[in-house]
């Protein structure tokens, strides 16, 4: 466990697809695709996606599930298509954890000859049991983007 005054360790996932990185690539920058592939199952979009993927742009994404509302939203300070992401990451009043926390995510797109290398990797938690739960979640989240960009190699 880390200290009061450490943060817990980087997060970093790693998943290759058998889809050229233009189309991985456009599965995180699609206000449509984002739709498919964030909300866990049994998830209700309950407001307009936001996603405005440019340096400086802002993003907002609000799903229900249950009785319980998710919701994430950031700004992108790097957007090199389709080689690489760079975004903060907050929880508006996180309903599992009570936490907030502006963490940064970045996202690289490796070209691996037609297929895609998808390296994610997110700083800044403010508990350990986050970066247990995120790590959790981008599983399913590229498990998601796999069936809609292609299998997974």
């Amino acid at each position: 466990m880390a200290k009061a005054t450490e943060r817990p360790a980087a997060l970093r996932v790693a998943r290759t697809f058998a889809a050229p990185r233009e189309k991985v690539f456009g599965a995180w920058t699609s206000p449509e695709a984002v739709r498919v592939w964030f909300a866990p199952p049994g998830a209700s979009w309950t407001e307009p996606i936001e996603l405005d993927a440019r340096p400086g742009g802002r993003y907002r994404w609000t799903v229900t599930v249950g009785q319980k509302v998710y919701t994430i939203y950031g700004t992108y300070r790097e957007v090199k298509p389709p080689e690489k992401l760079v975004f903060t990451w907050e929880w508006q009043n996180d309903p599992d954890r009570g936490e907030s926390g502006d963490s940064l995510i970045t996202v690289e797109f490796h070209d691996r000859g037609g297929r895609t290398e998808v390296v994610l990797t997110q700083t800044g938690f403010p508990s350990d049991a986050s970066r247990e739960d995120h790590a959790k979640g981008w599983e399913e989240c590229l498990s998601s983007i796999a069936k809609l960009v292609g299998a997974e190699r």
